[in-house]
């Protein structure tokens, strides 16, 4: 290899270096758009005896420290918390992700209004409330 050859090589690794770097720069620096947060709605059953209601609510994956909010107004029942996705021990390829993660939030409208959430229990994989007739 001649010096100019050596020289033409050199200058053009800098300049693409150079280019790689700046490219890094900009997308470090981009502009974050904001964006509404995503959510799922789980399923829901809903069944009803002559004293109480009780919805089952499928949650796989979510933890009773994960809901951020369980609360009854007027004759609407809502629920909402976050599912992460889980990460099994060690380097794990994904090759497909089906069940939802994110935030979620369910909204039910209850048979009977004026209710009161007297019990509540996260069992593989779904909740289960139990509301009081008044």
């Amino acid at each position: 290899m001649s010096v100019d050859d050596f020289e033409s090589w050199m200058w053009s690794e800098a300049m693409r270096r150079q280019e790689r770097a700046d490219r890094i720069q900009r997308q470090f620096f981009r502009r974050v758009e904001t964006r509404p947060r995503k959510q799922w709605e789980p399923p829901v059953d809903v069944f009803e005896t002559a004293d109480a209601v009780y919805v089952i609510v499928a949650l796989p994956g979510v933890s009773d420290r994960s809901l951020s909010d369980l609360e009854v107004s007027g004759d609407m029942l809502y629920v909402a918390g976050d599912r992460s996705v889980p990460t099994p021990a060690g380097d794990a390829l994904l090759h497909r992700l089906e069940i939802p993660h994110g935030h979620f939030e369910r909204r039910v409208v209850l048979p009977w209004p004026r209710m009161a959430i007297t019990g509540h229990k996260l069992v593989d994989g779904c909740l289960y409330l139990t509301l009081a007739k008044r």
